[in-house]
């Protein structure tokens, strides 16, 4: 039994992966409220994810084990407001509780290699999910360049 991971067009998968964003989206949201924040139930924009992803700014990267997708990971492709960088900016890196042993990192630097061939000078990650994201990324080279504040209404 093995891993793999590649990009898939998330409009093709997402019934597929639809139990796993839902399993993201519960842990996220169980550390946010842990933290005293309340969080809205699960009902994502599929039309923007399918319209992004149809145009190319969005792709889904997809770890897959013995074929049954175990992770996952959008990342948006675009330029740089200030100064037309390409930057590649996280909407979400997971993998599930039952296969972090290391899959993540690959998971990660798949992405990478595909950023930098895509021409990406910057990826930008928000760890919220798993609190010891931030030391693994950087392991990996990542810089921590600043904080993600949320004030909640």
């Amino acid at each position: 039994m093995s891993y793999t991971i590649k990009i898939e067009p998330l409009i093709e998968i997402y019934n597929e992966l639809e139990p796993i964003c839902r399993e993201h989206y519960e842990e996220m949201s169980a550390r946010l409220q842990s933290l005293g924040m309340n969080v809205s139930p699960y009902q994502p924009r599929l039309d923007e994810y399918f319209k992004a992803s149809r145009a190319g700014y969005l792709v889904t990267f997809v770890v897959r084990f013995s074929g049954k997708i175990v992770g996952y990971s959008n990342i948006y492709f675009t330029n740089d407001m200030h100064n037309c960088d390409k930057i590649g900016t996280e909407d979400v890196v997971f993998v599930t509780k039952e296969h972090r042993k290391g899959i993540g990192r690959k998971l990660t630097q798949f992405g990478l290699q595909e950023m930098k061939k895509r021409g990406c000078k910057r990826f930008t990650v928000t760890t919220v999910t798993d609190p010891r994201v931030p030391k693994l990324l950087g392991r990996m080279g990542f810089k921590d360049v600043g904080r993600v504040m949320t004030y909640t209404f």
